[in-house]
């Protein structure tokens, strides 16, 4: 069967067809014909949808599964059913899981629950045995086997010489780290930022310092050895700031920043509300804007969903004694495409995480392998729980206002619809 799209206009600047719209033959898992307009025939599956817009496949860079250990919270089977729904064709999965991914047969075993989904399933295996920040794994090992990169997740490394070889030994294969940016002596047992609303609500405050402090010791590593490194999930002006200096000194450093940090801050904490207790913690309203101009000019490389379902029984408790994290791949794209134009941040979902963690980018264009999303970007929703497909409901976005729809994606030659 082909699959015929109608009057879909394609967002892809690599793409001859950059803002035109087309439709679109796909046959045998490629894309063969785009042209004004292609014949319908008996034989094609034709696929119109309201205002449709198709990109290169979305591809998150956090996310957090459970399985193995934790299936509770989240299946490798579910969530890749999720991913596809909300719009990605790969996903990097974290090594967050029991027993942690820190072994070649760890890293195969992810891989292996993946086969044959239309969403792709990267692993980044942990950077230290068990990720209790001691001893380096097996990096080489793991990487031949299939991860992608290196880290411990939401886990700071806290051994600077640990981080210092890590970053010279992964150069022997061209490897990737990654480097949770938090100082755990700063940040204590804060569980909020430290400001204006952290006083006012009685919780122990997270400052920014803790973010800037780690930053800065590995962007003075990565200058003396060398090397790749990625940044995830940074939340402050400072940090943006000190990123923006390293790339121009021409450091290989890369980062990102989750959905919800564009979008919301710390004013959401009146409520007590464990949805919103995340790790990094909500900032302020000028830490948003600096996130969004960090997009917009290009020094934040990536937006990931930081997907990471928690169940009920760590979540809907206390604030004070809830886990850290919120689920986001249903949201991911509403919450974005609320704050920044379409234009301004369609490369950090496809070209820049691919080029970073070594995926190739399928650029839209006859003949091309047929790796796409399909999501209408003006339709307004509110964003309630019918639309969580994930196992955990953990969601900082139930109730708000999203700004736009993802059909679906076209992806290892299965077409999902929603």
């Amino acid at each position: 069967m082909s699959t015929l799209l109608k009057n879909a206009t394609i967002i892809d600047a690599t793409s001859p067809f950059h803002h035109q719209k087309k439709d679109i033959l796909i046959r045998h898992g490629k894309l063969e014909k785009i042209e004004d307009l292609i014949l319908e025939k008996p034989e094609y599956s034709v696929i119109s949808l309201d205002n449709l817009h198709v990109s290169c496949g979305w591809f998150d860079t956090s996310v957090s599964l459970g399985e193995p250990g934790f299936e509770e919270r989240e299946t490798i089977k579910n969530g890749l059913k999720v991913a596809s729904k909300s719009g990605f064709t790969a996903i990097a999965v974290n090594a967050n899981t029991n027993p942690v991914i820190d072994s070649k047969s760890d890293v195969a075993f992810l891989i292996n629950q993946a086969t044959n989904s239309a969403t792709n399933l990267y692993p980044v295996a942990a950077l230290t045995l068990k990720s209790e920040g001691v001893d380096m794994a097996e990096l080489y090992d793991m990487h031949q086997t299939g991860a992608i990169a290196f880290g411990d997740y939401n886990k700071p490394i806290e051994n600077d010489n640990l981080m210092k070889v890590a970053l010279l030994y992964a150069q022997n294969f061209d490897g990737l780290v990654l480097s949770f940016p938090k100082n755990n002596a700063i940040s204590g047992e804060g569980i909020a930022n430290e400001g204006i609303n952290s006083t006012k609500l009685g919780l122990k405050g997270i400052p920014a310092l803790a973010e800037h402090i780690q930053i800065a010791r590995d962007l003075f590593l990565l200058e003396y050895t060398g090397g790749k490194l990625h940044i995830p999930t940074i939340s402050s002006a400072k940090s943006v700031d000190l990123i923006k200096d390293a790339k121009k000194k021409g450091l290989q450093v890369t980062c990102s920043v989750a959905a919800h940090h564009l979008v919301l801050t710390d004013d959401e904490l009146h409520g007590f509300d464990s949805n919103f207790k995340t790790n990094p913690p909500l900032r302020t309203k000028e830490d948003i804007k600096a996130m969004q101009k960090g997009v917009k000019t290009g020094v934040i490389d990536v937006i990931t969903s930081d997907h990471n379902p928690i169940d009920i029984e760590h979540k809907k408790v206390e604030f004070s004694e809830a886990e850290d994290g919120v689920i986001g791949l249903e949201s991911a794209f509403g919450a974005i495409n609320s704050v920044l134009n379409l234009d301004d941040f369609i490369d950090c979902l496809t070209v820049n995480p691919k080029a970073i963690f070594g995926i190739k980018n399928h650029t839209i264009m006859e003949g091309s392998i047929a790796d796409i999303t399909l999501f209408n970007p003006t339709q307004k929703i509110i964003f309630t729980k019918k639309h969580i497909l994930s196992t955990s409901k953990n969601s900082a976005f139930i109730n708000k206002k999203l700004k736009g729809k993802v059909y679906g994606i076209f992806a290892n030659n299965q077409l999902i619809i929603n």
